[in-house]
Protein backbone atom coordinates (compact mmCIF):
# COMPACT_ATOMS: atom_id res chain seq x y z
CA UNK A 1 0.00 0.00 0.00
CA UNK A 2 1.58 3.49 -0.93
CA UNK A 3 2.13 5.53 1.71
CA UNK A 4 0.13 8.12 3.16
CA UNK A 5 1.55 11.58 2.25
CA UNK A 6 -0.04 14.66 4.73
CA UNK A 7 -1.51 17.60 2.95
CA UNK A 8 1.51 19.51 4.02
CA UNK A 9 3.56 16.83 1.83
CA UNK A 10 1.64 16.90 -0.98
CA UNK A 11 1.79 20.40 -1.98
CA UNK A 12 0.32 23.51 0.11
CA UNK A 13 -2.76 25.57 -0.93
CA UNK A 14 -1.48 28.67 -2.58
CA UNK A 15 -3.21 31.65 -1.29
CA UNK A 16 -4.31 34.81 -3.03
CA UNK A 17 -2.49 38.47 -2.32
CA UNK A 18 -5.63 40.71 -3.49
CA UNK A 19 -5.01 44.04 -5.03
CA UNK A 20 -6.04 45.67 -1.80
CA UNK A 21 -4.17 43.51 0.21
CA UNK A 22 -1.14 44.50 -1.49
CA UNK A 23 -1.85 48.31 -1.03
CA UNK A 24 -2.30 47.47 2.52
CA UNK A 25 0.85 46.17 2.86
CA UNK A 26 2.53 49.07 0.57
CA UNK A 27 1.42 51.46 2.69
CA UNK A 28 1.41 50.20 6.28
CA UNK A 29 4.80 48.92 7.25
CA UNK A 30 3.77 48.39 10.28
CA UNK A 31 2.29 45.37 8.93
CA UNK A 32 4.23 44.45 6.10
CA UNK A 33 7.83 44.79 4.97
CA UNK A 34 10.97 43.15 3.23
CA UNK A 35 13.05 40.41 5.02
CA UNK A 36 15.49 44.08 4.94
CA UNK A 37 12.95 45.67 7.08
CA UNK A 38 13.97 47.02 10.39
CA UNK A 39 10.79 48.98 11.51
CA UNK A 40 9.01 47.00 14.61
CA UNK A 41 4.76 46.11 14.41
CA UNK A 42 4.04 49.38 15.49
CA UNK A 43 6.42 51.42 13.27
CA UNK A 44 8.52 52.71 15.60
CA UNK A 45 10.25 49.39 17.50
CA UNK A 46 13.71 48.26 17.37
CA UNK A 47 15.78 49.24 14.56
CA UNK A 48 18.66 47.15 15.47
CA UNK A 49 18.55 43.69 13.17
CA UNK A 50 20.46 40.60 13.07
CA UNK A 51 21.50 38.03 9.77
CA UNK A 52 19.89 34.68 10.05
CA UNK A 53 21.03 31.70 8.01
CA UNK A 54 17.30 29.76 7.36
CA UNK A 55 16.82 26.28 6.92
CA UNK A 56 17.02 26.95 3.16
CA UNK A 57 20.46 28.47 2.93
CA UNK A 58 18.55 31.63 2.64
CA UNK A 59 20.14 34.99 4.52
CA UNK A 60 17.43 36.53 5.82
CA UNK A 61 17.70 39.96 8.36
CA UNK A 62 15.34 39.81 11.43
CA UNK A 63 14.90 42.12 14.05
CA UNK A 64 17.40 41.81 16.76
CA UNK A 65 13.99 41.23 19.55
CA UNK A 66 11.14 40.36 17.89
CA UNK A 67 8.49 41.48 19.43
CA UNK A 68 5.24 40.26 16.85
CA UNK A 69 5.69 36.62 16.15
CA UNK A 70 3.81 34.54 13.65
CA UNK A 71 4.33 30.82 13.56
CA UNK A 72 3.18 28.89 10.36
CA UNK A 73 3.61 25.73 11.76
CA UNK A 74 3.10 23.12 14.91
CA UNK A 75 6.76 23.31 15.57
CA UNK A 76 6.88 26.62 15.45
CA UNK A 77 4.44 27.26 17.79
CA UNK A 78 6.03 24.79 20.33
CA UNK A 79 9.62 26.26 20.35
CA UNK A 80 8.80 29.85 20.74
CA UNK A 81 6.38 28.65 23.84
CA UNK A 82 9.36 26.94 25.28
CA UNK A 83 11.81 29.77 24.44
CA UNK A 84 9.09 32.19 26.46
CA UNK A 85 8.04 33.85 23.51
CA UNK A 86 3.70 33.75 23.00
CA UNK A 87 3.22 33.85 19.02
CA UNK A 88 0.46 36.42 17.82
CA UNK A 89 -0.76 34.11 15.26
CA UNK A 90 -0.38 30.37 14.69
CA UNK A 91 -1.28 27.26 12.24
CA UNK A 92 -3.91 25.33 13.06
CA UNK A 93 -2.40 21.65 14.33
CA UNK A 94 -2.93 18.29 12.29
CA UNK A 95 -6.22 17.43 12.59
CA UNK A 96 -7.13 20.54 14.74
CA UNK A 97 -8.97 23.24 15.12
CA UNK A 98 -6.28 25.44 16.80
CA UNK A 99 -3.31 24.39 18.85
CA UNK A 100 -2.20 21.15 19.07
CA UNK A 101 -3.82 19.44 21.92
CA UNK A 102 -0.88 19.20 24.76
CA UNK A 103 -0.29 23.48 23.41
CA UNK A 104 -3.92 24.23 23.76
CA UNK A 105 -3.92 25.79 27.25
CA UNK A 106 -0.64 27.89 26.67
CA UNK A 107 -2.07 28.94 23.15
CA UNK A 108 -5.34 29.49 24.11
CA UNK A 109 -5.41 32.90 23.38
CA UNK A 110 -3.59 33.25 19.86
CA UNK A 111 -5.13 33.52 16.97
CA UNK A 112 -5.35 31.32 14.08
CA UNK A 113 -3.94 32.17 10.53
CA UNK A 114 -3.83 28.95 8.34
CA UNK A 115 -4.06 25.47 8.60
CA UNK A 116 -1.77 22.44 7.60
CA UNK A 117 -1.95 23.38 4.20
CA UNK A 118 -1.12 26.92 4.13
CA UNK A 119 -1.08 30.45 5.79
CA UNK A 120 -4.13 32.51 5.53
CA UNK A 121 -2.20 35.90 3.81
CA UNK A 122 -4.87 38.11 5.23
CA UNK A 123 -4.90 36.74 8.54
CA UNK A 124 -1.13 37.02 8.57
CA UNK A 125 -0.89 40.87 7.69
CA UNK A 126 -3.47 41.21 10.38
CA UNK A 127 -1.39 39.82 13.08
CA UNK A 128 1.01 42.68 11.90
CA UNK A 129 4.08 40.23 12.37
CA UNK A 130 7.48 41.48 12.72
CA UNK A 131 9.04 37.92 11.77
CA UNK A 132 7.58 35.00 10.24
CA UNK A 133 8.64 31.61 11.18
CA UNK A 134 7.63 29.47 7.78
CA UNK A 135 8.28 25.70 9.40
CA UNK A 136 8.92 23.67 6.17
CA UNK A 137 6.63 26.04 3.89
CA UNK A 138 8.23 25.05 0.64
CA UNK A 139 6.19 26.92 -2.08
CA UNK A 140 8.29 29.88 -3.22
CA UNK A 141 5.03 32.09 -4.20
CA UNK A 142 3.54 31.57 -0.70
CA UNK A 143 7.62 32.20 0.64
CA UNK A 144 7.43 35.46 -1.45
CA UNK A 145 3.93 36.59 -0.47
CA UNK A 146 4.99 36.25 3.46
CA UNK A 147 8.24 37.70 2.45
CA UNK A 148 6.25 40.77 1.36
CA UNK A 149 4.58 41.04 4.85
CA UNK A 150 8.15 40.36 7.41
CA UNK A 151 10.79 39.21 7.43
CA UNK A 152 10.21 35.59 6.97
CA UNK A 153 12.48 32.11 8.22
CA UNK A 154 12.10 28.37 7.01
CA UNK A 155 13.37 26.75 10.59
CA UNK A 156 12.52 23.74 9.47
CA UNK A 157 15.35 21.52 7.44
CA UNK A 158 14.54 18.48 5.12
CA UNK A 159 15.75 16.04 8.49
CA UNK A 160 12.94 17.85 10.03
CA UNK A 161 15.15 17.74 13.07
CA UNK A 162 13.30 19.55 16.07
CA UNK A 163 16.68 20.28 17.78
CA UNK A 164 18.42 22.01 14.58
CA UNK A 165 14.77 24.04 13.84
CA UNK A 166 14.63 24.59 18.17
CA UNK A 167 18.56 26.29 17.57
CA UNK A 168 17.18 28.20 14.60
CA UNK A 169 14.54 29.40 16.09
CA UNK A 170 16.22 30.69 19.31
CA UNK A 171 18.79 32.43 17.24
CA UNK A 172 15.62 34.14 15.16
CA UNK A 173 14.00 35.23 18.08
CA UNK A 174 17.21 36.17 19.99
CA UNK A 175 16.88 33.61 22.71
CA UNK A 176 19.96 31.60 21.69
CA UNK A 177 20.71 30.99 25.25
CA UNK A 178 17.76 29.90 26.38
CA UNK A 179 17.30 27.43 23.10
CA UNK A 180 20.94 25.83 24.29
CA UNK A 181 19.55 25.61 27.79
CA UNK A 182 16.58 23.48 27.07
CA UNK A 183 18.25 20.77 24.95
CA UNK A 184 20.62 20.35 28.16
CA UNK A 185 17.66 20.18 30.36
CA UNK A 186 16.10 17.46 27.05
CA UNK A 187 19.59 15.81 27.14
CA UNK A 188 19.75 15.26 30.62
CA UNK A 189 16.44 13.89 31.18
CA UNK A 190 16.63 11.31 27.81
CA UNK A 191 20.07 10.22 29.23
CA UNK A 192 18.20 9.77 33.03
CA UNK A 193 15.73 8.05 31.69
CA UNK A 194 17.66 5.87 29.51
CA UNK A 195 18.88 4.89 32.78
CA UNK A 196 16.36 4.09 34.58
CA UNK A 197 14.55 1.83 31.53
CA UNK A 198 17.43 -0.16 32.13
CA UNK A 199 17.71 -3.53 29.15
CA UNK A 200 14.16 -2.28 28.06
CA UNK A 201 15.93 0.58 26.31
CA UNK A 202 17.18 -1.47 24.00
CA UNK A 203 13.30 -2.98 23.45
CA UNK A 204 11.33 -2.31 20.26
CA UNK A 205 9.04 0.07 20.52
CA UNK A 206 6.10 0.82 18.13
CA UNK A 207 4.17 3.77 17.48
CA UNK A 208 0.45 3.72 16.04
CA UNK A 209 -1.98 6.22 15.08
CA UNK A 210 -5.92 5.86 14.69
CA UNK A 211 -8.66 7.72 13.08
CA UNK A 212 -11.19 7.04 10.88
CA UNK A 213 -9.05 6.45 8.17
CA UNK A 214 -7.65 3.56 10.18
CA UNK A 215 -4.59 2.57 11.97
CA UNK A 216 -0.92 3.81 10.76
CA UNK A 217 2.53 3.96 11.77
CA UNK A 218 5.26 6.19 12.29
CA UNK A 219 8.36 5.29 10.16
CA UNK A 220 11.90 6.87 10.13
CA UNK A 221 12.39 10.62 9.22
CA UNK A 222 9.72 11.85 11.88
CA UNK A 223 9.79 13.71 15.46
CA UNK A 224 9.08 10.50 17.36
CA UNK A 225 11.38 8.46 16.13
CA UNK A 226 14.46 10.87 16.55
CA UNK A 227 13.26 10.71 20.52
CA UNK A 228 12.58 7.03 20.25
CA UNK A 229 16.77 7.25 19.21
CA UNK A 230 17.75 9.29 21.91
CA UNK A 231 16.60 6.28 24.10
CA UNK A 232 18.43 3.39 22.26
CA UNK A 233 15.13 1.58 21.56
CA UNK A 234 14.58 -0.35 18.22
CA UNK A 235 11.65 -0.24 15.88
CA UNK A 236 9.63 -3.17 14.61
CA UNK A 237 9.35 -4.16 11.22
CA UNK A 238 8.67 -0.94 8.68
CA UNK A 239 9.41 1.16 11.03
CA UNK A 240 12.85 0.99 10.75
CA UNK A 241 12.25 2.14 7.20
CA UNK A 242 12.57 5.47 5.71
CA UNK A 243 8.54 6.74 5.46
CA UNK A 244 8.05 8.28 2.17
CA UNK A 245 4.80 10.53 3.76
CA UNK A 246 4.36 11.47 7.87
CA UNK A 247 2.91 8.00 8.42
CA UNK A 248 2.26 4.99 6.56
CA UNK A 249 -1.53 3.55 6.66
CA UNK A 250 -2.36 -0.46 7.43
CA UNK A 251 -5.15 -2.95 6.66
CA UNK A 252 -6.25 -4.85 9.14
CA UNK A 253 -4.54 -7.63 7.63
CA UNK A 254 -1.06 -5.91 8.06
CA UNK A 255 -1.95 -5.01 11.24
CA UNK A 256 0.98 -6.99 12.92
CA UNK A 257 2.90 -4.17 11.78
CA UNK A 258 2.21 -1.91 14.78
CA UNK A 259 3.14 -4.72 17.13
CA UNK A 260 6.23 -4.38 19.70
CA UNK A 261 7.58 -5.06 22.71
CA UNK A 262 5.96 -1.96 23.78
CA UNK A 263 3.08 -0.37 21.61
CA UNK A 264 2.41 3.45 22.26
CA UNK A 265 -1.31 4.11 19.84
CA UNK A 266 -2.33 7.98 19.57
CA UNK A 267 -5.26 9.78 17.73
CA UNK A 268 -5.66 13.68 17.18
CA UNK A 269 -8.87 13.77 18.77
CA UNK A 270 -9.36 13.06 22.31
CA UNK A 271 -13.46 12.89 21.57
CA UNK A 272 -14.17 11.11 18.29
CA UNK A 273 -10.61 9.06 17.74
CA UNK A 274 -10.73 7.88 21.26
CA UNK A 275 -13.56 6.46 20.77
CA UNK A 276 -12.92 4.87 16.97
CA UNK A 277 -10.09 3.83 19.54
CA UNK A 278 -12.12 1.96 21.67
CA UNK A 279 -13.52 -0.23 18.11
CA UNK A 280 -9.60 -0.59 17.26
CA UNK A 281 -9.29 -2.60 20.50
CA UNK A 282 -12.43 -4.93 19.84
CA UNK A 283 -10.57 -6.15 16.75
CA UNK A 284 -9.25 -9.77 17.26
CA UNK A 285 -5.88 -8.62 14.97
CA UNK A 286 -5.37 -6.31 17.89
CA UNK A 287 -6.06 -8.55 20.83
CA UNK A 288 -3.57 -10.70 18.99
CA UNK A 289 -0.66 -7.92 19.59
CA UNK A 290 2.16 -9.59 21.50
CA UNK A 291 2.47 -6.03 23.18
CA UNK A 292 -1.64 -5.95 23.82
CA UNK A 293 -1.63 -9.52 25.34
CA UNK A 294 1.40 -8.38 27.45
CA UNK A 295 -0.57 -5.42 28.62
CA UNK A 296 2.53 -3.07 27.06
CA UNK A 297 0.31 -1.10 25.02
CA UNK A 298 -0.27 2.72 25.99
CA UNK A 299 -2.76 5.32 24.72
CA UNK A 300 -1.51 8.25 23.68
CA UNK A 301 -2.00 11.98 22.73
CA UNK A 302 -1.71 11.85 19.27
CA UNK A 303 -0.92 15.91 18.74
CA UNK A 304 2.74 15.12 19.87
CA UNK A 305 3.32 12.19 19.47
CA UNK A 306 2.34 11.53 16.45
CA UNK A 307 2.56 14.83 14.30
CA UNK A 308 5.37 17.26 14.12
CA UNK A 309 6.58 17.45 17.45
CA UNK A 310 8.82 19.68 19.07
CA UNK A 311 10.42 20.90 21.75
CA UNK A 312 8.28 20.35 24.76
CA UNK A 313 6.30 17.77 22.82
CA UNK A 314 9.58 15.67 23.24
CA UNK A 315 9.88 16.21 26.83
CA UNK A 316 6.68 15.35 27.05
CA UNK A 317 6.86 12.20 25.28
CA UNK A 318 9.93 11.60 27.65
CA UNK A 319 7.23 11.60 30.60
CA UNK A 320 4.69 9.18 28.99
CA UNK A 321 7.31 6.90 28.18
CA UNK A 322 8.77 6.92 32.25
CA UNK A 323 5.16 6.46 32.91
CA UNK A 324 4.68 3.58 30.73
CA UNK A 325 7.31 1.56 30.79
CA UNK A 326 9.95 2.42 34.58
CA UNK A 327 8.41 0.66 37.01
Amino acid sequence: MAPYSSPSSRGIARPVVSVALLALCSLTLSACGSSEGKAGADGAGNTATTKVTDATGTKVDVPAAPERVVALSEMDLDASLALGVEPVGLTAGRGQKGAPQYLADQAETIPVVGAVTGPDIEKVVQAKPDVILAGQLADEQVLAQLRRIAPTVVTIGGTKDWKKALRLTGTTLGRTNEAEKFLTDYETRAAALKTDLGPRAGTKVSVARYSAKGTAVMQQGVFISDVLKDLGFTRPGIQNEQGEGHSTPLSDENLKEIDGDWLFIGTLDAGTDSELLAELARKPAYGQLGAVRDKHATVVDGTKWTSLGGAQAAVSVLDDIRKAMVK
